[in-house]
């Protein structure tokens, strides 16, 4: 392709984020999508300056330096400086960030830049940016950082802020190596408090460990380590913290941090202390503006010694800042919230900015008023267009509803009105100044615009239930057409005087994708081309084309071209349906042909139209369309296209921000511009102005709106560019009368009111008819209301409502017939049905006969049969579902139980005891205790091995067994109940990690022996309850059978097994515990019903083949001889003749009488004799019962106490497994803080020895400058003693005054030494040139070398000589200073790191004792086992505290000599109780003689008192007064009337007071403010005579100079001799001292051996 000619950005609007910056004193600058834009406070003048490569990231200013910096987007991304104003590329700097930076800062003074990226490398770094060279790095830990801020009082230090943490980074230098140290602040917490670090102690230092052992760091317990230990908090002891949200250095160096919470904090960057200035009130007092909040600190900025604060609350708040304390002295209210507030350089102006995009100007010297300076807004745009009837304005809108004109010259807002709404889209109208504006709602407002200043909505519509996504005005001002994600277009009177009629809508093949026009003026035609996507899928492209003709005249002129709903008939439409090849994302209709842009293959595509494809039919195939011309475009898509106004240039945009502008005949030739950065999301609309000279771009995601100029343009001829221009003109002219007409029409048109008028549609039309009774009323109003249509229905639905209303009008009449004949016809259905009710059962009908609608019952019952078969359905998967959770639990729970749990309750009492329920030991335990007991036999085979090797005493051997087996000392009673493991370790041998493991696994071996044995008896009990039950039940049978022969009616008690003694019922479920009918399939029914059939047949015939038992009953009673038992129940027969009379009785029937008395009365004895016997047995029956069960409920009881035996000696093992685990999980703790020093240690050693290379090689660098810097003082010092050679030819006289000029020396600003500032305060002078002192002094140095300084009669070339050589020597002096410095500095850092080195080594030094500590610890823990003991109650003779007693001071002492010794002292006791006792006796008596005499002693003293007083008593006047008065009250009256005197006259005194004070104080205010003025004068003499004095001291030690060389000679020559004297003097002593040696030698040779060597011999 060709890149022919070029555009030129006119200018900027938008507000990408709330970033202002000062670039100089009056002007202020900002980012706007992919520029920068300049804005003069003073004059509002605006400058922009595009960024070079793809959109602007991370941005700052410095108005100090008047220059800026940014980042771009995208990866690898640089850094671009620019000054200001010549908008110059300062420098592009390339670092190693990867994808974006998150914050940039420059330094006000000094060439520095610092940058932080983000992920992912996460690198804060600090440029140079006049070399080009990043001077050093740091990575970053967590998230990113939000901003940077250089201390402008020492650059060294560099504020950076994260969300929710602050960091200070000190950077230090040693020549040109740069090192930056970061300084975490510790931010308290949400309520005011310090957070308190954990005390992290590796081990008890004092030798003495606790019951729980060493104390280990909770990092160790959570076994941690490496960083995540040292980093470790825990959960309880985390709080939130304070967020920084604005933070602003102080003239101190101090930092001042605002938080979101309401807090003020003040940061000492040295110390890094944190003292809060300010904590929110939680009470809301009355003065709110005073009253700080949270919030109230969103910004923070410093003038002078005050504190500016603004936050979301709108005020402006200045605090004075005293200490600690703050005073908010004076507030503004504001007309929104700042988000940001910065002051200029001068610090006289200061900007507030908002988040909506106003900037206001605040001059709080010159108590000015607060001016808005910029008002833009903030949001995204949707879409720009020209305003056609006013050719110098274009017009925008947001997402927000914010519609704003802006002037095409200079780009200035003339107006705006806000809707209040979520708009989608926008387009303005041609012949009436007025725009239209779709919502999400699917609304479509006017809003008129023919007074620019203030726009007003005029009309409101609503087409759809989605947003509108098209609006489209023909270039005839003819129609509007709407189009929206429903396939529905609407089509609108454009013209105000029709006022915006709705002519009716279009229904398109699919989801509306684009929507171009094009009008043809002379057969008055209007051409809409719609894209329509049919897939349904995405509806961002489309392969349909559907080409509309629409005839102004018919459709306008005439009111029959639509249906009753509104749809435009299809004969006063002509349409074509295309297809396409490939789905375009937008497309534009030009003359004859179409241009679309292909998204998948990224092309733009040029159609031409068939012209056979104009049919008048709308449901023709679909007519195949082949692209004529293609030509790649942009990287990024979608596309937008865009026709100019003469139809013949075509302007494509994307997602890649960029614009290209082409002619329709040669599409691969294009000029373009990078409007708009890609990485957010490229442009979002765009429109030529009427004249297509004038292109306006707004971006998607950037709020930022661009106006550009076509300049240059070669792919068009100068004729060309005319003929659009004249094109535009042409159009304007023809439209001038319509509208001038049309716009008159529009002013006049009320505002639109949402309270009085409401949507365009139909309401319900209800007819007025005479009802039949309420409740059909009620029936034909509920039909009614269901067709009226809501209130938020459309356009479209009112129309459907009006046809509805219409339809209810027309058939009103027969719907009221047909509900009379309805309810007659109910009536009488009624009636037949309760005469049916009242019928006998053979007569009645059943209730469906009476139901007229059979299809309706029919799907009535196969609905009902739906819903059952759906809950059966339900329910069996829930039962199967619960089934599947019976069997797992059954499976886990009960199956796995080797012993099921159960209990034994006893029989006559509560008394219940359990078993242990057990499972199954798994192999892999059977395993690991089969290699226990292993190891064990063959540790004890070893064992008793070496003692037979080294002949142990046999007795000794058997009193250790005799101990090891000693209750006492094994710490648990289990080898009494069956825990018996001849394997187990002693308590006292068990050290290491592994026997501890070893012996938990035989104690659980011994809880299980334990638990089965004890089962074991259990399963014995139980089997005898069986057994007594069953012989209980035996018993009850036989006592069952006496009492029915006594006849009696008393119930048996009869014992059974409970639910706990018979778990397993648990799992099965009866038939008497369902209390609900069981459901039966006609299956099981029917089945039920033969087996009921077949039992009954087969009694019958049992009954009629027992013809045998039959007789026997009717005989013999069913027996064939008589039992024993019968005899009670036996009867003598009477005689028949007893019935007669005795009288008539015969001699016979008399005898058979008394036979029959004599059987009766045997039959009596007999009787009763054997119901004795059955009585008996009974009592003898029950008293077995009661005993058995007796005996049974003893041996339960006893079972119970095995029980609870059983509980203490599993109790016993558990805490000793307990004890053991806790040994081994603090051994396991000790082991992981061992790992963490090690860890620690190994990155100490790493770091010593890496700070000891850096240290090794900046004390060579820093050895180097010193001696740079000595040749520097040599070389200025031979400058000095060569100044007399020099001028060896001048006279002595004139040479001592050319001295005294040599040494003189200009007053300018001496350079501070480094020295005297703290550790980072030198930083406030590296950032200054070097250059800078010497450039000052050799202006200085200007006026000295003037010639009327010259001496009188000195030649000028002499004086020239000597200007050159004094200025040599100036230059010298400084560079000596410079050197001076800069060795300073480096012996400064120099020092820093070698105190760096050595706290490396003393941390390696203690890490090492601390391990060697731990180690100690570790031995000393493991050696000192925790030992479980037996004691019986009352043998514990130590004290216990509090919850567990500490035994490490206890002796085991046999308990006979402990009672002894108890007897003693009882003994002892009692004796001194008696002496006591008699003592306190006695005692008590003479304490009570002592206080008897006192007590006389005093009452005599006070007798005598008393008489010396009445003796020396005067009676005075007011005694007297008091006697003679008789009443009190007259005294007292006069006492308060003289007191009350004495207070007037008090008072008046005191007011005189007073006001002689207040006097007094006025005249010392006068003295104190003329002493002021005094000072103030003072203080500039002072000042003028410390200039003098600072001359005189120069001049002083100029003259001095030469007179002190000649002393300095005479000194020098006084120490050689000196020194010569002091080195003889030296000489003898030292030959004396030889001498002297060889004697004390020849005296010990003299003297050998000697008595020293004799003694240590």
């Amino acid at each position: 392709m060709d890149v022919l000619g070029n555009l030129e950005v006119r200018w900027v609007q938008g507000f990408t984020n709330g970033t202002f910056n000062f670039v100089d004193k009056k002007t202020a600058c900002y980012t706007c999508g992919n520029f920068i834009v300049f804005l003069n406070v003073e004059t509002e003048t605006r400058k922009t300056l595009q960024s070079p490569a793809s959109g602007i990231g991370a941005f700052t200013a410095s108005g100090h330096c008047r220059c800026l910096a940014f980042s771009d987007l995208g990866l690898n991304p640089s850094i671009f400086v620019y000054n200001y104003p010549e908008l110059e590329l300062m420098c592009e700097l390339k670092g190693a960030c990867k994808l974006g930076y998150t914050a940039l800062a420059l330094c006000d003074t000094g060439p520095y830049l610092v940058s932080s990226s983000s992920k992912p490398d996460h690198t804060i770094t600090l440029w140079n940016w006049e070399s080009m060279i990043p001077l050093c790095s740091h990575p970053l830990f967590g998230e990113d950082i939000t901003a940077l801020v250089f201390n402008p009082m020492n650059w060294c230090q560099i504020c950076a802020v994260k969300s929710k943490t602050l960091t200070i980074w000190n950077v230090e230098r040693c020549g040109n190596y740069h090192l930056m140290n970061p300084s975490a602040v510790d931010l308290p917490a949400t309520d005011g408090s310090a957070i308190e670090c954990e005390a992290n102690p590796s081990h008890m230092l004092n030798g003495k460990m606790t019951h729980l052992g060493p104390q280990m760091p909770t990092s160790a317990v959570a076994g941690l380590s490496g960083d995540k230990a040292d980093s470790f908090v825990p959960l309880k002891r985390i709080k939130t913290k304070l967020c920084p949200s604005a933070i602003c250095w102080s003239t101190s160096s101090d930092l001042y941090v605002g938080c979101k919470e309401g807090f003020l904090l003040c940061v000492n960057p040295d110390t890094l202390l944190v003292s809060v200035l300010y904590k929110p009130q939680t009470e809301v007092t009355d003065d709110s503006e005073m009253s700080l909040q949270e919030g109230s600190f969103q910004s923070l900025v410093l003038q002078d010694c005050n504190l500016f604060a603004a936050g979301i609350e709108g005020i402006l708040r200045k605090i004075l800042m005293k200490g600690n304390k703050l005073e908010v002295v004076q507030t503004w209210a504001l007309d929104e919230a700042a988000s940001a507030i910065c002051f200029s350089p001068d610090g006289e102006t200061l900007l507030l900015t908002s988040n909506t995009g106003c900037v206001y100007r605040f001059k709080p010297l010159l108590k000015d008023e607060i001016v808005k300076v910029l008002d833009v807004l903030c949001g995204d745009f949707v879409a720009v267009s020209p305003l056609y009837t006013d050719r110098s304005v274009c017009l925008s809108v947001r997402e927000a509803g914010d519609i704003q004109l802006w002037a095409l010259d200079d780009g200035h807002c003339m107006g705006s009105i806000s809707l209040q709404t979520h708009v989608t889209s926008m387009a303005c109208c041609l012949v009436a100044q007025y725009v239209v504006v779709g919502t999400a709602t699917g609304d479509v407002l006017f809003v008129e615009m023919t007074t620019k200043q203030k726009p007003r909505l005029v009309h409101r519509v609503n087409f759809y239930h989605v947003p509108v996504d098209h609006l489209v005005f023909d270039q005839g001002g003819n129609f509007l057409i709407t189009g929206a994600s429903d396939s529905r277009m609407f089509v609108l009177n454009a013209r105000p005087s029709k006022r915006f009629e709705v002519i009716g809508w279009i229904e398109a093949p699919g989801a509306i994708v684009s929507l171009s026009t094009q009008y043809q003026k002379e057969s008055r035609q209007v051409k809409v081309l719609v894209l329509c996507s049919k897939t349904g899928r995405e509806i961002n492209e489309g392969n349909v084309l559907l080409l509309l003709t629409l005839f102004v005249q018919q459709l306008t002129g005439s009111t029959s071209c639509v249906d009753v709903h509104g749809r435009l008939h299809e004969d006063v439409l002509h349409s074509c349906l295309y297809e396409l090849p490939h789905a375009l994302c937008s497309c534009v209709l030009a003359t004859n042909k179409i241009f679309g842009y292909c998204q998948q293959r990224k092309v733009l595509q040029s159609f031409s139209i068939p012209e056979s494809g104009e049919k008048h039919s709308n449901l023709q195939e679909a007519v195949q369309l082949i692209p004529e011309m293609e030509a790649g475009r942009h990287f990024l898509s979608p596309a937008l296209l865009q026709l100019s106004p003469h139809q013949a240039w075509l302007a494509t945009v994307g997602r890649d921000g960029l614009l290209r502008i082409c002619e329709i005949s040669t599409m691969d030739r294009y000029v373009q511009l990078q409007c708009h950065s890609c990485w957010q999301d490229g442009v979002g609309s765009v429109c030529f102005t009427p004249d297509s000279q004038t292109i306006i771009t707004t971006g998607l995601r950037d709020g930022s709106l661009v106006c550009s100029k076509l300049s240059r343009l070669k792919l068009s001829e100068a004729g060309k560019a005319n003929a659009a221009t004249q094109y535009g003109q042409s159009i304007a002219d023809s439209f001038e009368s319509v509208v001038s007409s049309e716009n008159t029409v529009l002013s006049e048109i009320t505002d639109w009111d949402s309270q009085t008028q409401s949507f365009t549609r139909y309401t319900s039309v209800h007819t007025g008819e005479v009802n039949l009774n309420e409740k059909m009323s009620h029936e034909a109003e509920q039909e009614e209301n269901f067709f009226a249509s809501p209130t938020s229905s459309t356009w479209l639905d009112g129309k459907i409502d009006a046809v509805l209303q219409e339809e209810i009008q027309q058939y009103a009449e027969t719907k009221k017939n047909l509900r009379r004949n309805i309810k007659v016809l109910r009536d009488r259905i009624k009636a037949m049905m309760e005469e049916n009710a009242n019928l006998a059962d053979m007569e009645k009908l059943e209730q469906q006969e009476f139901n007229l609608d059979v299809e309706e019952q029919q799907r009535l019952l196969v609905e009902g049969e739906q819903e059952v078969t759906r809950v059966r359905k339900e329910i069996e998967m829930e039962n199967l579902a619960k089934c599947y959770q019976r069997e797992v639990l059954k499976r886990e729970c009960w199956d796995s139980m080797q012993v099921k749990g159960k209990a034994i309750k006893a029989f006559h009492s509560e008394n219940e005891v359990k078993n242990y329920p057990m499972k199954e030991r798994t192999e892999k335990e059977l395993e690991e205790l089969h290699r226990v007991e292993t190891t064990r036999q063959i540790e004890l085979e070893d064992s008793q091995l070496q003692e037979v090797i080294l002949n142990t005493n046999v007795g000794e051997k058997n009193e250790e067994e005799a101990a090891e087996d000693s209750p006492a000392l094994t710490g648990s009673l289990s080898a009494l109940y069956g825990g018996i493991n001849p394997y187990l370790y002693n308590q006292f041998n068990l050290h290491v990690r592994e026997q501890k493991i070893n012996q938990i696994t035989l104690l659980k071996d011994v809880i299980y022996k334990v638990k089965s044995t004890f089962n074991k008896e259990f399963e014995a009990v139980y089997k005898q309850k069986e057994q007594e039950i069953h012989r209980v039940r035996e018993k009850n049978k036989r006592i069952s059978e006496i009492m029915t022969e006594l006849d009696l009616s008393e119930t048996l008690w009869e014992p059974n097994l409970t639910d706990n003694e018979c778990p397993e019922r648990a799992l099965t479920v009866t038939d008497a515990e369902i209390k609900v009918e069981k459901y039966l399939t006609p299956e099981q029914k029917e089945k039920e019903e033969k087996l009921r059939e077949e039992d009954k047949r087969q009694m019958l015939a049992a009954k009629s083949d027992n013809m045998r038992d039959q007789a026997l009953n009717v005989m013999m009673g069913g027996v064939l001889e008589l039992k024993k038992e019968d005899v009670l129940r036996m009867e003598v027969p009477q005689p028949e003749f007893m019935s007669k009379p005795e009288v008539q009785w015969t001699e016979e029937e008399r005898k058979s009488f008394k036979e029959f008395e004599k059987k009766a009365k045997e039959l009596s004895e007999e009787q009763e004799k054997y119901r004795k016997t059955l009585e008996t047995e009974m009592k003898k029956l029950l008293t077995s019962i009661k005993e058995a069960t007796q005996m049974f409920d003893e041996r339960l009881t006893k079972l119970f106490e095995r029980k609870v035996k059983s509980e203490m000696v599993v109790y016993q093992e558990e805490l000793k497994i307990a004890n053991l685990v806790h040994s081994i999980e603090t051994e396991e703790e000790i082991l992981s803080r061992e790992k963490q020093l090690s860890l620690k240690l190994e990155k100490a050693r790493i770091l010593k020895n890496e700070i000891g290379e850096e240290l090794k090689k900046h004390r060579e660098t820093v050895d180097e400058v010193r001696e740079a810097y000595d040749n520097t003082v040599s070389e200025d010092k031979l400058l000095d003693k060569g100044f007399r050679k020099e001028f060896y030819d001048i006279p002595g006289h004139k040479i001592d005054q050319l001295y005294k000029l040599y040494k003189r020396r200009p007053r300018v600003q001496k350079m501070k030494s480094q020295t005297e500032n703290s550790l980072f305060k030198e930083g406030a002078h590296l950032g200054t040139a070097p250059s800078d002192g010497l450039s000052l002094m050799m202006k200085a140095m200007e006026e000295l070398d003037a010639p009327e300084n010259m001496l009188e009669g000195l030649d000028p070339v002499v004086w020239e000589r000597f200007c050159l050589a004094r200025r040599a020597k100036v230059e010298s002096e400084q560079k000596v200073k410079l050197k001076a410095l800069t060795l300073a500095e480096m012996q400064a850092f120099l020092q820093r790191r070698t105190d760096e080195d050595e706290k490396a080594q003393l941390e390696i030094k203690n890490l090492i004792d601390e391990l060697n500590g731990l180690c100690e610890e570790k031995m000393r823990f493991r050696l000192d086992s925790m030992v479980q003991i037996v004691l019986h109650q009352g043998q514990v003779e130590v004290e216990a505290e509090d919850f567990i007693a500490d035994y490490t001071d206890a002796l085991l002492i046999h308990r006979g000599g402990i009672e002894d010794l108890n007897g003693t002292i009882r003994a002892l006791g009692d004796q001194k109780i008696a002496c006591m006792v008699e003592c306190k006796d006695f005692r008590k008596g003479i304490i009570q003689q002592e206080w008897d005499h006192m007590r006389m002693r005093m009452q005599l003293e006070d007798l005598g008192n008393k008489a010396r007083d009445i003796q020396t008593l005067r009676i005075t006047q007011e005694i007297q007064d008091y006697l003679n008065e008789t009443s009190n009250d007259n005294m007292v009256s006069k006492q308060l009337t003289t007191l009350e005197r004495t207070v007037d006259l008090q008072k008046t005194t005191h007011q005189k007071k007073i006001e002689a004070c207040k006097k007094q104080i006025k005249h010392l205010d006068r003295q104190d403010v003329q002493m002021q003025e005094k000072n103030a004068a003072l203080d500039l003499r002072m000042a003028d005579m410390e200039i003098t004095v600072a001359e005189r001291r120069n001049v002083f030690e100029a003259v001095a100079m030469g007179d002190d060389q000649e002393t300095e000679t005479e000194k020098n020559y006084q120490d050689i001799i000196l020194r010569k004297k002091l080195l003889s003097i030296v000489g003898a002593q030292s030959e004396e001292i030889h001498a002297l040696r060889a004697e004390v030698e020849r005296l010990r040779m003299k003297n050998f051996p000697s008595l020293s060597q004799l003694h240590y011999n």
